[in-house]
């Protein structure tokens, strides 16, 4: 029987995720924006439509403590006090009191949207 249209793509065997750094990258020590830049994460099964929750090298804080309550955008990268970064998926919050490392550009969200446990991702640095 012939197919009208091709089928949709599965889940990616691995993400790129490019991230806009700031607007707390400052709270973290130049160590961990190499290590964000340079290292792969996987993705954790916790993860659901809130967060992509990231298994993989802790990013370390230059500042310690939390911050004030602020406004969350979609795709930011905050990094709760374990220092596994969280993308921010559909379902995310408004506010939060950890610092946001980056933000993912919204072209790279679907992807991130449908990966499962286990998957690779490396996230590169853009302006």
């Amino acid at each position: 029987m012939p197919v009208d249209a091709p089928p949709w793509p599965g889940p990616p065997d691995a993400l790129v995720l490019r991230v806009r750094l700031g607007p707390r990258d400052d709270r973290f020590t130049p160590g961990a924006l190499r290590t964000l830049a340079t290292r792969a994460y996987r993705v954790s099964p916790a993860s659901n439509r809130i967060g992509l929750r990231l298994e993989g090298p802790a990013l370390e804080r230059a500042v310690p403590g939390e911050l004030a309550s602020e406004g969350m955008v979609l795709g930011a990268v905050q990094v709760p006090p374990d220092g596994r970064p969280v993308v921010f998926l559909a379902d995310h919050p408004t506010t939060g009191g950890y610092p946001v490392v980056g933000v993912v550009r919204e072209a790279d969200l679907g992807a991130a949207a449908q990966a499962v446990p286990g998957t690779t991702v490396r996230f590169v640095p853009v302006r």
